[in-house]
């Protein structure tokens, strides 16, 4: 992790934890003052303070473990294609403290899933009420809205189309994502809600 994400993960964690500069500077056996210029992304620490940062803080800084990082972070967006919102969540809660990469994807990830989520629930309930509307507008007049009316024909033949785009867009996002991610390059998840801050 480089300067200035490392400062403000620095400063976030020692928040959590409820220390002082101080108190965190004592426990690395460095001073205050290097404390704060880490914080403030003016300076990158040592290696030595840098685990001594990773082992007061619980956290892992990135100190090694780049290849094991990718290939969680690889699965991590490749889940977003199933759109099941328990996989990302799971394997956010049980990495997120080890690595600030899968930290701050996981929550994009997270955030995408729950979205197309809903997204999904909603076209879900559409595809049932449009069919459950034309029964119940049969029943009431007595006659076959469907039999030679070629929009409702077109209608119902298109109704899982929802559906397959919004499966196509969400493998889409995964893969380029997932492949952003290999390359160290920002990902972006389009049409996301930020839920998980």
């Amino acid at each position: 992790m480089n300067q200035p994400d490392l400062g403000l993960k620095v400063i976030e964690l020692r928040q959590q934890k409820g220390l002082t500069q101080e108190q965190l500077a004592e426990l690395c056996e460095v001073s205050a003052r290097t404390i704060q210029r880490i914080e403030s992304g003016e300076v990158d620490p040592r290696a030595y303070t840098l685990q001594c940062l990773s082992k007061a803080l619980e956290f892992d800084f990135g100190i090694d473990g780049t290849t094991n990082e990718n290939l969680w972070l690889t699965i991590l967006h490749l889940s977003s294609i199933f759109v099941i919102v328990v996989i990302p969540l799971l394997l956010w809660s049980w990495k997120k403290n080890q690595s600030s990469k899968i930290d701050h994807q996981g929550r994009l990830v997270l955030n995408f899933q729950v979205t197309m989520t809903l997204i999904l629930i909603s076209a879900v309930l559409l595809v049932m009420i449009f069919p459950i509307a034309l029964a119940i507008i049969e029943e009431s007049t007595g006659t076959s809205i469907i039999e030679g009316n070629p929009v409702i024909m077109a209608m119902l033949i298109c109704i899982p189309l929802p559906l397959i785009l919004i499966g196509i867009f969400c493998t889409y996002q995964g893969v380029v994502n997932a492949m952003r991610a290999l390359a160290d390059k920002p990902v972006h998840y389009a049409l996301s809600i930020p839920f998980v801050k």
